[in-house]
């Protein structure tokens, strides 16, 4: 049988149920329905829905048939006329579940306070007395040994020994069936400080003119958001916004190839479940504005990369560390790499979240077709994604609202990263400043200068000719010229030995490498060459490069004062810093 495709609407009195059965045999067909159980048969086509409000048939039913389109349309009655029933989009969660093979978990807690979201306690059913038996075995040491949760819920395990050869491809950690979640935690942070790199935050800090063309777009829950505030603000009262939030046809195609089913949920393992769902949708709201809607072959990698969840297996006790954690990975990976969209993509978070689970779950649809269509991310589909599709559908509304609010209550500042962004920044606007100044000072010296650095030697070279001939030493004049070809022309500041003079180019920090002599030597490759580890050492180098400049700046004007004797034009002086 085919589960064809559906769609649902309502009215104050009628609920409209329109299913699309095409080269079906309209002369044979059945329709049943009677409190929230709706079943429909119209060979090959078979379908059975668990409504989310009560139907009665009382003989206002109508029905009709579309010979052009192949759409049945059904008008069932409301049992209670004029009441709302929610979650009409929500096609797997009216999809009825199929029956469990199984009365019970595996695995089942005795005497719990508390019954899970989504399953029911079976104390009167009687014991199978044809379960299966196996022989007693041994256990091996290897058996022995503790194997680590993680996926939807920290429900799965074991997963990944299956699949070594595309383990590597997928997450970032390394043996996740052993390595408990306070290891993965402490390897993370460390290959975050590893990959971070200065020059590459400082470039977009300084050249962030393709951030800030990417912070104006709008993507598609902007307008959604600006409408219910609008409507907010007309009312005063809370509405149901599962409307203003629609899916398209191919949504609603994947929506009904999930299957159905119930999560056996601790409160722990609910609270994880909730944690992770804002780690998750962190990395696609990076993701969706960064490509501006145009998803590409690094869009499945963006989203895992960000996300600790997913490529880390990361558990979570409050919502801050998620936030810190997302904004430490978005200046260590991705090609923009600005704090401005760390707090972008929280604020699209908690619009997101504000709209309700219909624009939750819309935003993983886009994420598991995502997965999909990438051949190693699909295995993140079967460990969280697919059951967050499903899981969505019956999640309260009332929980995504306070998970929206605890959001909003959270800050986030450059100090609670732990990467030094604040004192880096600082000593490169510093360094900035001062090249700018002596960039100005020698424009200065150019302009009193009406000599080009090419000409002024041979100018020079005339000058104290014509100085020799007057005194009438040819010797002299012999003896001006060569020591003026030993000493340094001034205006030539980057030929000086033992000076070296720091640059920014296009952002970042680099320094002269024609000049490094007496701090590293001509055979050291410059700073910009060089993977600094931290902030702390290039802070000291560039206050090393400041020194350095201000050396060169003093240089100049004791070589200006030794050779005003043999200028023609002796009476300009070079300005000091």
């Amino acid at each position: 049988m085919l589960t064809p495709a559906f769609d649902l609407s309502q009215d104050p009195d009628f609920l409209t149920v329109a299913i699309r059965v095409p080269y079906a045999r309209v002369s044979e067909f059945d329709v049943y329905f009677e409190g929230v159980d709706f079943k429909f048969y119209a060979k090959p086509y078979f379908l059975r829905l668990t409504l989310p409000g009560r139907v009665v048939e009382n003989g206002n039913e109508q029905g009709s048939y579309d010979t052009d389109k192949g759409i049945f349309t059904i008008r069932l009655p409301k049992e209670t006329p004029g009441q709302h029933f929610e979650g009409l989009n929500m096609l797997t969660a009216l999809l009825a579940p199929r029956k469990s093979r199984t009365a019970k978990p595996l695995v089942e807690e005795i005497g719990a306070s508390e019954v899970s979201e989504g399953g029911v306690e079976d104390e009167d059913g009687e014991f199978d007395w044809e379960i299966e038996q196996s022989p007693y075995e041994e256990a091996s040491e290897g058996a022995l040994n503790p194997q680590y949760h993680y996926g939807f819920g920290n429900l799965r395990s074991g997963v990944f020994q299956r699949l070594q050869d595309e383990l590597s491809d997928v997450i970032d950690i390394k043996d996740p069936d052993f390595t408990p979640a306070a290891e993965r935690r402490q390897k993370r942070l460390a290959a975050e400080l590893a990959k971070f790199d200065p020059d590459h935050y400082l470039a977009d800090f300084f050249e962030d003119e393709a951030v800030e063309q990417i912070l104006k777009y709008n993507p598609w829950w902007t307008d959604i958001y600006s409408e219910m505030m609008a409507s907010l603000a007309k009312s005063q009262e809370q509405e149901n916004h599962a409307t203003l939030v629609s899916f398209s046809e191919e949504e609603k195609y994947q929506l009904r190839k999930f299957v159905n089913k119930s999560y056996l949920l601790d409160k722990r393992a609910r609270r994880q479940v909730y944690y992770s769902l804002i780690d998750i949708l962190l990395a696609y709201c990076y993701e969706t504005r960064v490509t501006e809607g145009e998803k590409n072959v690094e869009s499945a990698w963006n989203i895992r990369k960000l996300s600790p969840t997913l490529c880390w297996f990361e558990t979570w006790t409050n919502v801050h560390e998620i936030l810190v954690s997302f904004g430490r990975r978005v200046l260590c990976y991705p090609l923009y790499r600005h704090f401005k969209l760390v707090m972008k993509a929280y604020r699209d978070t908690i619009k997101i979240l504000q709209l309700g689970k219909s624009a939750v779950l819309r935003c993983l649809l886009d994420v598991h077709k995502i997965f999909q269509e990438n051949d190693p991310a699909y295995i993140l589909n079967d460990l969280y994604i697919s059951d967050y599709c499903v899981w969505i559908q019956k999640a309260k509304s009332k929980k995504l609202a306070a998970l929206a609010e605890a959001l909003k209550e959270v800050s986030l500042t450059k100090a609670q990263l732990g990467l030094d962004l604040e004192a880096l920044e600082a000593a490169a606007l510093l360094v900035q400043e001062e090249e700018t100044a002596v960039e100005a000072a020698r424009s200065i010296s150019r302009q009193q200068t009406p000599f080009s650095s090419p000409e002024a030697s041979d100018s020079e070279e005339a000058d104290s000719t014509t100085s020799s001939e007057t005194e009438g030493s040819d010797s002299e004049q012999g003896e001006l010229t060569g020591s003026e070809s030993e000493t340094a022309d001034p205006l030539r500041g980057p030929s000086l030995e033992g000076g070296s003079t720091l640059l920014i180019v296009n952002g970042g920090v680099c320094r002269n490498s024609a000049t490094e002599t007496s701090h590293g030597g001509p055979g050291k490759p410059p700073a910009s060459s060089r993977a600094l580890g931290g902030s702390g050492p290039l802070i000291e180098e560039l206050g090393e490069h400041l020194n350095s400049t201000v050396q060169v700046s003093e240089l100049k004007d004791s070589a200006a004062g030794s050779h005003s004797s043999v200028r023609a034009r002796g009476d300009w002086q070079t300005p000091s810093d």
